[in-house]
Parts: structure tokens; C-alpha cells; sequence
């Protein structure tokens, strides 16, 4: 378990430290900065769920922080009975990446997102250091949840086991 909260810490803290850096720095900007032919730094403020969608006023911020504080209590129970590695790491991922939008939600009252990627007319919502971390955190969940044996020991999960006191 202690591998999990210390990845999420870390996520937290280079979310948290991103995020101050690139709101003051962005104003100087003018907001908008490209970066390459595919890339730019924004300064998005969502105020909805993942990717701007069910955009919300006061009462919403504090049901949306609400909900992922005990989305993140339940994925905290998940970790604590997690023997391997790979769960751990995921889950330590996602619990940080919540934590770090909660963390925005509630101080600044939106969730600051910087990265926008465009490429072949395509444009993907801005996101930031959080959301990455909740995506690949699900993503490694998905993978091993799809491995053979995974449930073998009841946990979801098979591979390394962590001993972790």
C-alpha cells in the first residue's frame, strides 16, 4: 500500500507544482502558447467532469468534488488489499490524479488544463499532469484485469508481489 500513497503523493506534488508554474506563466502568454505543429500550452479552466463535459456551476463543484473524494476513499480500500505491483502502481496513479483535481476544484474553483494536442483535424481536449496520470492508471487496471490468471488469487491481479508494511 505504501508504494501506491507515495506514487499518488508524487503525482500530486508534480500535478500541484505544473499546474502553479504553468497558470502564472500561460498570463504572461496571453493564455496560449504553441509549441509545435501538433502541440500548445492553454490555460483551460473545466468546471465540468473529464474533458469539459457537464460543464457545472457552484453546486456542481463541490457534488463533483464531493464524489471523487469518495471515489477516492473506495479506490483507497482497493489499494489497501492489493498484494501486487502492478495494481498498486495503478491505483496509487488514479487515487493522485484525483487528488490533484479535487485539489483544484475546491482552492481554485475549476481544474486548470494545459496540454492540447491536434493532429490530422483532430483536436483532443486540453488535459493536464492529473488526468494523464488517472488515464494511464486505468489503462495499466484495464491491461491487468485482461491478463491470463489475473483473478487467480482473488486480488485482480498476478505478477510481483510487494511486501509492503
Amino acid at each position: 500500500m505504501r508504494l501506491g500513497l507515495t506514487l499518488a503523493a508524487a503525482v500530486v506534488i508534480l500535478d500541484q507544482t505544473s499546474k502553479a508554474w504553468l497558470i502564472g506563466w500561460l498570463a504572461g502568454q496571453g493564455g496560449w502558447l504553441p509549441v509545435t505543429s501538433f502541440f500548445n500550452l492553454v490555460m483551460v479552466w473545466n468546471r465540468g467532469i473529464s474533458f469539459g463535459m457537464l460543464q457545472s456551476g457552484e453546486t456542481g463543484r463541490w457534488l463533483l468534488a464531493f464524489f471523487s473524494i469518495l471515489v477516492c476513499l473506495g479506490l483507497g480500500i482497493w489499494l489497501r488489499r492489493q498484494t501486487h505491483r502492478l495494481p498498486i502502481l495503478a491505483l496509487g496513479a488514479v487515487i493522485g490524479g484525483a487528488a490533484g483535481n479535487i485539489i483544484d476544484r475546491i482552492w481554485r474553483g475549476a481544474v486548470a488544463d494545459f496540454f492540447d494536442f491536434h493532429l490530422l483535424g483532430y483536436h483532443w481536449p486540453a488535459f493536464n499532469v492529473a488526468d494523464s496520470a488517472i488515464t494511464i492508471g486505468v489503462t495499466m487496471l484495464l491491461y491487468d484485469s485482461f491478463r491470463p490468471g489475473a483473478a487467480q488469487d482473488g486480488s485482480g491481479a498476478k505478477g510481483h508481489r510487494v511486501k509492503d508494511n
